[in-house]
């Protein structure tokens, strides 16, 4: 079944994020005679795919005349209160405004648009190749079909979760929005104790990638939880123990991650005040 808009669907922001999710909707259907994108500088990458679709880009969004069934907010979170004010006056009563702007509230976006139905998103960088996780929260005004829409049009990249409480997307957005990190993080310290244990760099770099890869995999797929399946790996004695011994201590990697993940937390809720 394609995916359908009622009214044409802005995107306001051509850059990484914004183009994955216009690459998925295109994907899962959308008329792209029905995108309008506002970009005055769109990522080389998201310009051939809207010129490859024959998608227009408008360099100024006063010039937008009809009234948007969905403004896409994909801009840098640092310019939406430079853009607010363009986008309230082209947003109809109809209009859903969908926010992946990072760390802006939803009392931002009220401020401007006043009765408008808004829902923010934290969406993750997998959703570059259609893996994504988002977390949504909606505000009042949002209806039950717009927020079936809201959900439509975010599963485009992948799984969509819903919260009640804006605030919790501040962790949210430290565990997966910026989880990615830490699991390249990971596999670039995984090659590196490779590469210190005697491995060329070249076999140490590809074991950690296909072992990070197939993990995430079987994780996914697997009912079991994954402590069942860390303890599935792990024989009394041997090998993988000694390693989780060093992992699992005192000031070990669940130590590191809780600091890292109430850091981030921290940092998201000090850039929105």
């Amino acid at each position: 079944m394609s995916l359908t808009v009622q009214g044409p669907l802005l995107l306001a922001g051509a850059g990484k994020m914004g183009g994955a999710i216009l690459k998925g909707l295109l994907a899962r259907g959308l008329d792209a005679r029905s995108v309008i994108v506002q970009d005055p500088d769109p990522a080389p990458a998201v310009a051939d795919l809207l010129a490859d679709n024959g998608i227009g880009v408008l360099p100024f969004i006063d010039e937008l005349t009809q009234p948007p069934g969905v403004i896409l907010i994909a801009i840098k979170p640092q310019i939406v209160e430079d853009v607010l004010p363009g986008l309230a006056k082209l947003a109809g009563p109809q209009t859903l405004i969908l926010s992946i702007a990072a760390g802006r509230r939803l009392a931002t976006f009220e401020r401007y648009l006043p009765r408008a139905a808004v829902v923010r998103a934290m969406p993750n960088t997998p959703a570059a190749i259609g893996r994504g996780t988002t977390v949504a929260v909606a505000n009042a005004h949002v209806t039950p079909v717009q927020r079936a829409l809201a959900n439509d049009l975010l599963s485009a990249v992948g799984e969509v979760l819903w919260v009640d409480d804006e605030r919790l997307l501040d962790p949210v957005t430290a565990v997966s929005g910026s989880g990615p990190a830490y699991v390249f993080l990971l596999a670039e310290c995984l090659a590196e104790a490779g590469r210190a244990a005697g491995l060329d760099a070249k076999l140490a770099e590809r074991l950690a990638r296909s072992t990070i890869a197939g993990s995430g995999a079987l994780l996914e797929a697997s009912d079991l939880s994954a402590a069942e399946l860390r303890r599935n790996v792990t024989s009394p004695g041997g090998t993988t123990a000694a390693a989780l011994e060093v992992l699992g201590g005192e000031d070990g990697l669940q130590k590191l991650m809780t600091a890292a993940v109430a850091a981030a937390t921290k940092r998201g809720r000090d850039l929105a005040k």
